[in-house]
């Protein structure tokens, strides 16, 4: 026996997103149907600070009505931000020693190029306002 399915369901909706919303790096996804909005990229997962500032700024996102993505895996910063990029999840918060020691992290748009450095004073609050001002673009909170 053979089944056959023509209804529309999720998946062939989230390919037609794909096939509307992508570019030679990867995905893009819109913010109201991204699987997460925002990715928190820890460089140096091995320091407590970073990631102890990455749960704070997630905690703040999640807050603020966005799904978070915490990426603490080991492994070179090329091939985190190369992934990020392929998976495309909207917004990415950059945190590694390096930047903290400058006392900065770093935001950045999935469909920029420009990677923005926030001060650590203002990081929770921009991030806030960054995923509340995504909310209201996108037509609400999920």
């Amino acid at each position: 026996m053979v089944m056959g399915c023509y209804g529309i369901g999720i998946s062939r909706t989230m390919q037609a997103v794909i096939e509307q919303s992508h570019d030679n790096d990867g995905i893009i996804w819109p913010w109201n149907c991204a699987p997460f909005q925002v990715l928190v990229c820890v460089l140096d997962p091995q320091l407590a600070e970073t990631m102890d500032l990455a749960r704070k700024l997630a905690a703040a996102a999640e807050g603020a009505g966005a799904e978070v993505l915490i990426d603490d895996r080991v492994e070179r910063p090329g091939v985190k931000f190369k992934d990020a990029d392929l998976i495309g999840i909207p917004l990415r918060l950059t945190i590694g020693g390096k930047g903290l020691k400058e006392g900065v992290i770093e935001l950045k748009w999935r469909t920029q190029k420009d990677v923005a450095k926030i001060p650590l004073a203002e990081a929770e609050a921009r991030v806030v306002a960054a995923v509340e001002d995504a909310n209201v673009k996108a037509g609400g909170t999920r």
